[in-house]
């Protein structure tokens, strides 16, 4: 993911925005980098310092770079999933997955949208790939879930999931992301379930998640740019 700079001739608010992206985009980077370093290395403090600031700036470089309010609103409910994940209680649990909830509500609009201007439709092939997945992965994992847990996981995987699908409509980068996000929050289930883990799993989830949201604001802000170009 690169940054647009503004151009050599560019005034105003948009050009002064389009030159503090990069710099945010490049803190964003490397906070993720030492999370990600940080959880290899057994380093909670880090973990715990670094994962509340990545959203906020990979919500600010999408601003900074003009992409629609819903992205920047998805981000921020992802902002507030992250918060409350990191209490290790099932209170805090149901609030993160129901911020997690909103901000894939805002997606889906985004990309409803998308839909209806001109880009293509998610194919229905991909969609039934995605549900019999779904499907397979539930019924495994439903009897190894916490009884209290189970709807509420079961209907935001199904979010989720309808989520990672529509996201093609905004092309590859996008639909990697969605792809991404459900296999993060598939990772964090098996945990939950207590289903034999990886080493450092807790690194695996939070990779996952990051290339997640930053693919996702990556589409997004590929097409709605082309979008936007004169011209276009």
């Amino acid at each position: 993911m690169t940054a647009t700079a503004a151009s050599p001739g560019s005034t105003g608010a948009d050009g002064r925005a389009e030159r503090f992206a990069r710099p945010v985009l490049l803190a964003f980077l490397l906070v993720a980098a030492a999370d990600l370093a940080g959880l290899l290395a057994g380093a909670e403090t880090v973990h715990l310092v670094a994962k509340p600031l990545l959203m906020p700036l990979l919500a600010g470089y999408a601003a900074l770079r003009g992409a629609p309010r819903l992205l920047v609103a998805a981000l921020l409910f992802g902002w507030g999933g992250d918060v409350f994940l990191l209490a290790d209680n099932d209170l805090a649990f149901l609030v993160g997955m129901g911020s997690f909830a909103v901000g894939h509500v805002c997606y889906l609009t985004l990309f409803g949208r998308g839909e209806g201007r001109g880009r293509a439709p998610a194919p229905l092939v991909t969609g039934a790939g995605y549900a019999v997945v779904l499907v397979v992965f539930l019924v495994l994992i439903w009897p190894d879930l916490p009884a209290d847990l189970r709807i509420p996981l079961t209907g935001y995987s199904l979010l989720l999931t309808a989520m990672a699908w529509r996201a093609g409509v905004f092309g590859p980068y996008a639909a990697a992301g969605g792809a991404l996000f459900l296999l993060s929050d598939a990772l964090i289930a098996t945990g939950i379930a207590e289903w034999p883990q990886a080493p450092a799993p807790d690194f695996w989830v939070m990779l996952t998640y990051i290339a997640a949201q930053a693919l996702l604001t990556l589409g997004v802000l590929t097409k709605h740019k082309t979008k936007h170009k004169p011209g276009a």
